[in-house]
């Protein structure tokens, strides 16, 4: 585990230092209550947990039998032979317990090439075929008008699964689970069997003539068609319990999970108590009562699988993965213990919000986390990356360390930082991403201390760049970096030209007039060069140009400021505002011929062939795999 001189054997840090580096003490009442939630570590941990290398490292045993990936066996003395294959092995000691060894390449893989690419919010990606929302075949549209735009990457909201009940949690960034997806993107009309029945297509497509994305309306027609089309010929289809058997135990927890939930509401904390232990035999007696039920759910993640496949085809589809997941969901169900029940994850107090935030997510717990054998970890990210060839992760920090806040009385401000295993899991990051020559990219924005981001560029772990954020030049940002202007959370180009965004944020209260006016102004700054009078589609073409002069690896546009959508998809320290279900007000058929959208694509594709090799294909093969199509 990382440490520093003021980190406990729990992992608590005593001190943190803010974004001025001020240094504050943690309080010792909060530093008692989160020892409380992590528990005591075992003493003996350190010889039990997981040893996670690199071919040629110098392991801490003498000598060990290790029984490999494929079954066949190889000892080792001491060292790890630089042809020792990489994977999740298990290591056996003389007269020692059972140990798992994750042999990693330590960085992970990285595209030869630049390329530009959209940044797409689905759900609101509507076309005329959506029922309400955007979904996976407006996303293979978004694919096929990029990929004729010369454009290597999408990269996507999470897509995770929420709890499948009539209230649906609008934010991606807060699912049940990192482990399987969400049946909301499902193109109905495209799922197998969807022919067997009516579909009345005409209600689901008066869904989307609402001004804002009914999330509880969208659920309960597609649910109910969906239902159907499982009922009639759910079964027909022998791919579909091959498919099932295959996922193994984690899709029977997810699918199990989620018929509860439809019984008895989507907080497993409130279920009965016999019902609260996945592995107890009362689980296993409802899942057996209700097998119908859990098979639909699982039918949905193939239909899920299926869809992703054929919408993200010959193209990098880059996919979010968020902090964490629901405290009542599927994950947490799963893996009690490992998340921490007494604490969520947040952010101390900055210069935006004196507060701090807190974002309702339970915390894995670091010692716990090991004894796992980083299974809760692997998962997540395998499951996020998988079939794309592209992760995002969110608040990339957080593999070092996250700031917990106990539940209960007083604000996130009276919250700690507790460190992860970072080296551990960045090798993990690595070795996932080399398996699925995925590029992966870390939110690298806030607040991020010393030797983060450089522990980052050493794993080929690409950091973000920002022309709100950043004070250079953009021709000066890094190479090893995606490039963008905004993100999901921050105005868009448009909206801060206007001064719509701001008007919008003095309406909610997000700040005091003078806060506004002054953030609105340095926010400015960033677009030199264009008159006062501008209109906002020049101040977004600027904005552009100024991002195709950066030579990071990967560049990266908003569809949202490519239509000059004056509206941020999320305001965060809102309540009361429609986050998260704001329709894009140019339909997906439309996207192509936008003129505007066409100028940015552009001037992305001139700035990225500016600088890249003209004799080299856009993907080159790299050791340990097969070449990539996209980014």
């Amino acid at each position: 585990m990382t440490r520093t001189p003021s980190t406990d054997r729990w992992g608590i840090d005593a001190t943190w230092l803010d974004a001025l580096d001020e240094e504050h003490e943690v309080a010792q009442a909060t530093i008692e209550r989160l020892r409380e939630v992590i528990g005591e570590p075992p003493e003996d941990l350190d010889s039990r947990a997981p040893i996670v290398a690199r071919p040629g490292d110098v392991l801490e045993v003498d000598e060990a039998e290790v029984t490999l990936e494929d079954g066949s066996t190889r000892h080792v003395d001491g060292e790890l032979p630089e042809d020792f294959p990489l994977g999740y092995h298990w290591l056996q000691v003389p007269d020692g317990p059972r140990r798992r060894l994750v042999v990693s390449p330590g960085r992970c893989w990285l595209p030869e090439d630049r390329a530009w690419g959209w940044a797409v919010q689905l759900y609101a990606t509507r076309s005329r075929d959506s029922w309400g929302i955007g979904d996976l075949g407006d996303l293979r549209a978004v694919r096929e008008m990029a990929a004729g735009q010369g454009a290597g990457f999408v990269l996507v909201n999470p897509l995770h699964a929420v709890a499948p009940t009539p209230q649906q949690e609008a934010s991606p960034y807060l699912p049940a689970t990192r482990r399987f997806r969400n049946p909301l993107y499902l193109r109905v009309s495209e799922v197998p069997g969807a022919d067997a029945v009516d579909l009345e297509e005409d209600a689901g497509r008066a869904l989307s003539e609402g001004e804002l994305i009914d999330r509880d309306a969208v659920w309960a027609r597609k649910r109910e068609v969906l239902r159907r089309v499982f009922d009639a010929t759910g079964r027909d289809d022998p791919a579909f319990p091959d498919w099932w058997w295959f996922q193994g135990q984690k899709l029977q927890d997810w699918a199990t999970w989620s018929a509860l939930a439809d019984v008895h509401g989507p907080d497993w904390h409130t279920w009965p108590e016999e019902l609260r232990d996945p592995r107890g035999d009362a689980v296993a007696a409802f899942a057996a009562e209700h097998e119908h039920d859990v098979a639909f759910h699982a039918w949905l993640q193939w239909a899920l699988h299926l869809q992703l496949e054929r919408a993200t085809e010959g193209m990098t589809v880059i996919q979010d993965l968020p902090i964490g997941v629901a405290g009542g969901g599927a994950d947490a169900w799963t893996w009690q213990g490992v998340l921490a029940d007494g604490a969520s994850v947040g952010a101390p107090p900055d210069a935006f919000n004196s507060q701090g935030q807190d974002w309702g997510s339970p915390p894995l717990v670091p010692w716990r986390l090991r004894e796992a054998d980083y299974e809760p970890f692997v998962e997540s990210i395998r499951a996020t990356m998988a079939g794309a060839g592209g992760l995002r992760i969110d608040h990339v920090m957080g593999l070092f360390r996250l700031w917990w806040v106990p539940s209960g009385e007083g604000t996130a401000a009276d919250g700690a930082y507790v460190r992860y295993p970072a080296e551990d899991l960045l090798d993990i990051v690595a070795l996932e991403s080399h398996r699925a020559q995925a590029v992966v990219v870390g939110e690298d924005l806030g607040t991020v201390e010393d030797g983060v981001r450089e522990a980052l560029a050493e794993h080929g772990i690409l950091g973000y760049r920002l022309l709100w954020f950043e004070d250079d030049d953009p021709a000066e940002w890094p190479a090893e970096a995606m490039a963008a202007i905004s993100t999901h959370d921050l105005p868009t180009v448009a909206g801060l030209w206007s001064g719509a965004d701001v008007e919008e944020q003095r309406e909610y209260g997000t700040g005091t007039d003078e806060e506004l006016e002054r953030g609105r102004r340095s926010l400015l700054e960033k677009l030199p060069g264009l008159r006062r009078n501008a209109k906002p589609e020049t101040a977004v073409r600027r904005a552009h140009e100024l991002l195709a002069r950066a030579p990071s690896l990967l560049l990266s546009a908003t569809l949202d400021d490519a239509v000059a959508e004056r509206r941020r998809p999320n305001m965060p320290g809102t309540t009361d505002r429609p986050n998260w279900s704001l329709p894009l007000p140019v339909r997906v058929e439309d996207l192509a011929a936008h003129r505007l959208l066409q100028e940015v694509a552009r001037t992305l594709a001139e700035g990225v062939a500016a600088t890249r090799d003209p004799e080299e294909d856009a993907i080159g093969e790299q050791p340990g795999g097969e070449a990539r199509e996209g980014a």
